[in-house]
Formats: C-alpha cells, sequence, structure tokens
C-alpha cells in the first residue's frame, strides 16, 4: 500500500506537472490533499522531494510554484534524449536487437487516440522511444533515461497544446524511425530521431 507521500509525489509528478493549465501556477495544497484524500503533511513531502529534482520552485510564503518550460531546460532535455537515443538506436541495430514489434504497438496505440488525449498519447510516446533504450540492456542507461520521463511528458503534452499539427506530425515521425530501424539503417535511424526532437523543440522554444 502505497504511503500518503508517495500518493501525493506519483499524482503531482504524472498528473499535476504535465498539465499545461498549472504551468505558472502555485499548487493548491489543501485541494490536492483532498483530491488525493491525505493530509498536506505528505503533500509538502511530495513538493520537497519534486523541488530537489528542480520539477517545482518552493517560494516562501506562497508555496510550489510550476514555472513554465523553459529554454534551458528544453534545450537541455532535448540535447540528453538526442545522445541517449541516438546512441541507443545506433547500438540496438548493432546488437539485432532493435524492439520493432514493441515500437510499432506504441504508434498503433497513439493512432487510436483522440484529439483530447494528449497525456495519453505522450504517455505511449515515452514508451516508443522507452522501449528503444531498454533494448540496449544497459539498466544504468535505462535508468538515467527513465529519470526524464516527467520532463519529457510535461514538454510533449505542451508541444501538442502549442501546435495543432503537431500529433500528426509525431506519427509521421514515429513511422519514419521505425521504417529506418527496420531497414538496419543506424544512419537512417539516429537522423530520423534527431529530426522529431528537434521538431518538437522548434514548437517550444517557439512558444
Amino acid at each position: 500500500m502505497p504511503s500518503g507521500r508517495e500518493l501525493a509525489y506519483a499524482h503531482l509528478k504524472d498528473t499535476v506537472l504535465s498539465d499545461p493549465g498549472m504551468q505558472g501556477q502555485f499548487v493548491n495544497e489543501q485541494a490536492l490533499a483532498d483530491e488525493i484524500g491525505v493530509s498536506r503533511t505528505p503533500i509538502r513531502e511530495a513538493l520537497l522531494l519534486l523541488a530537489a529534482e528542480e520539477l517545482v520552485q518552493l517560494v516562501p510564503k506562497r508555496g510550489a510554484y510550476i514555472a513554465p518550460v523553459g529554454g534551458r531546460e528544453i534545450r537541455e532535455l532535448f540535447e540528453i534524449r538526442a545522445m541517449i537515443e541516438c546512441y541507443a538506436a545506433r547500438r540496438a541495430v548493432e546488437l539485432g536487437a532493435v524492439p520493432l514489434a514493441e515500437m510499432r504497438r506504441e504508434l498503433d496505440a497513439q493512432r487510436e487516440l483522440g484529439d483530447e488525449q494528449a497525456r495519453e498519447f505522450i504517455d505511449h510516446d515515452h514508451r516508443f522511444h522507452s522501449a528503444l533504450v531498454g533494448a540496449v540492456g544497459n539498466e544504468m542507461l535505462s535508468k538515467t533515461y527513465d529519470g526524464l520521463r516527467a520532463r519529457q511528458v510535461r514538454a510533449g503534452v505542451e508541444a501538442l497544446f502549442r501546435s495543432d499539427g503537431r500529433r500528426k506530425s509525431v506519427l509521421a515521425e514515429h513511422e519514419a524511425i521505425c521504417s529506418a530501424l527496420a531497414a538496419g539503417d543506424p544512419e537512417a535511424a539516429t537522423a530520423a530521431i534527431t529530426e522529431h526532437l528537434n521538431a518538437t523543440r522548434r514548437v517550444l522554444q517557439a512558444g
């Protein structure tokens, strides 16, 4: 049974932080406590953990502030993702371990979602990319990549809200990545991954 702090932490990280409407807002601790069914103490404990991860800012006498996705955060997130995902593509091809069936399942699931299911769309997006990283078989690499999940989901959902055509573009970009991997062409795969990440970064930075 998860503790109150664990429940609060998971809810904040997976739901509140990824809500575009919460960017630039302060967390209402009491409303959140009522929603989850815990006291304010585990909410505050969870916020301290998130502050240590630099996912929220604790402002004296004001509370926890969710800053809008900023330029430095966007740049650094996509630089790290590019390094990890491009390496994973090359290594998976080299090992003959490309998880093509799993990646296509996530892509097919994305295609089935409606426009109002932005969060679900990005959850599948994360699993699409995570499957490739996991195929390398390097546990430390996978843990490092999974540590980016909250920021990746947050950025992905925000990009969908900022650009009406982003959903359709993501599907096409994922298809290009799959096609290159299916062909066993690491150069084409890394180029497709790079373009995919750059496209999302451009949407975010244009906002």
